[in-house]
């Protein structure tokens, strides 16, 4: 599902962030037009798409962000926001006014929420956030990315139960942004990632807590014990895949997702639908996976991978491991350009 920016500014500074590149450039008036936002509705609806992801930077920055989505709810969009809660009192007063009647399954939210000791915040910026989750914490499904080894869940379990939120986490692994430098787990130490993951278990199953996990993770690092637990908490419905999400700038560009940001940019003009966006990554994707396998050696006679089940781990891994050697493979893996 494609993802939208209302804007590439930002309240935060996260040292894992995969659109760092693209907060580090931008401006206050980096943010989508109407003429954008009404141009992307008429092309998702021809595409047969009824859903609007909304991304940032941080969204509740753009000026008009409640009349937009009250335009897009008016249209017939579900809706998803991204945000890290951070907001003003008066817009935050204001979306809880305009939304409070609107039904879940239209309007919902992902918070972005970091360890407070790893990654802390100040007094206001928490007082914000509590303020956030008092108003759309029913309507709100936690996100956390993880990017260090020692990383702790218990602060989201109290959240969940404090205030109403999403008994599913989203659970995403930092993965490298290709040519840039940002905090992300190295393929090493997936393993221990999953391993410390099912510490919480017993706490996640005694909460009813299920988890939501992001792309990049291979299934060879899970044993049989903790993907039995997995397939049983996700209805059986879980892809070890690495595909293009789409993601859409305020400027019309597009790119297959952010850890790939600079991975073959074009502009949304060049395609009629999102489906054709879609294929036209989903063919470099192809192209690349066929050259570099997967991440790990073992990724070149896996069984799972061969039958499409696995995808063998994030293709920014892949990618980053041949940007610096002389360009002897397929044009499509040096294609680094903000042209495209």
């Amino acid at each position: 599902m494609p993802n939208v920016l209302f804007t590439q500014s930002c309240t935060r500074s996260c040292p894992y962030c995969f659109a760092k590149k693209h907060i580090d450039g931008s401006v206050p008036s980096d943010i989508i037009s109407w003429e954008n936002l009404i141009y992307l509705a008429d092309f998702f609806l021809i595409s047969g798409h009824k859903r609007f992801q909304i991304l940032g930077g941080e969204p509740t920055l753009h000026p008009e962000l409640n009349d937009m989505i009250t335009y897009l709810l008016e249209r017939g969009f579900g809706i998803n926001v991204f945000t890290n809660g951070i907001m003003s009192d008066k817009k935050l007063n204001e979306a809880a006014r305009i939304f409070k009647d609107i039904p879940n399954d239209k309007l919902s939210f992902t918070l972005n929420i970091n360890e407070p000791k790893s990654t802390p915040q100040s007094l206001s910026e928490a007082e914000s956030v509590k303020r956030f989750l008092s108003h759309f914490g029913y309507r709100t499904t936690p996100g956390f990315n993880i990017y260090k080894l020692d990383f702790d869940l218990t602060f989201i379990f109290q959240l969940i139960n404090e205030y109403g939120l999403s008994r599913t986490i989203r659970l995403g692994l930092a993965h490298p942004i290709a040519g840039k430098k940002n905090k992300f787990i190295q393929i090493k130490d997936i393993k221990r990632i999953i391993d410390r993951l099912f510490t919480f278990i017993p706490v996640m199953d005694r909460l009813r807590i299920k988890p939501g996990l992001d792309c990049g993770f291979p299934l060879c690092q899970f044993d049989d014990e903790q993907l039995g637990w997995i397939y049983r908490n996700t209805g059986g419905h879980y892809d070890f895949g690495c595909a293009p999400v789409i993601d859409i700038g305020p400027d019309m560009t597009i790119w297959p997702c952010f850890p790939l940001s600079d991975f073959h940019k074009k502009s949304i003009f060049d395609f009629n639908n999102i489906n054709e966006i879609v294929d036209f990554y989903e063919s470099i994707h192809r192209k690349v996976r066929i050259e570099t396998g997967g991440i790990y050696e073992e990724c070149d006679h896996c069984d799972y991978r061969e039958e499409g089940i696995c995808k063998g781990g994030c293709l920014a891994h892949n990618l980053n491991n041949f940007l610096d050697e002389h360009p002897i493979r397929m044009k499509e893996m040096y294609q680094y350009d903000s042209n495209g």
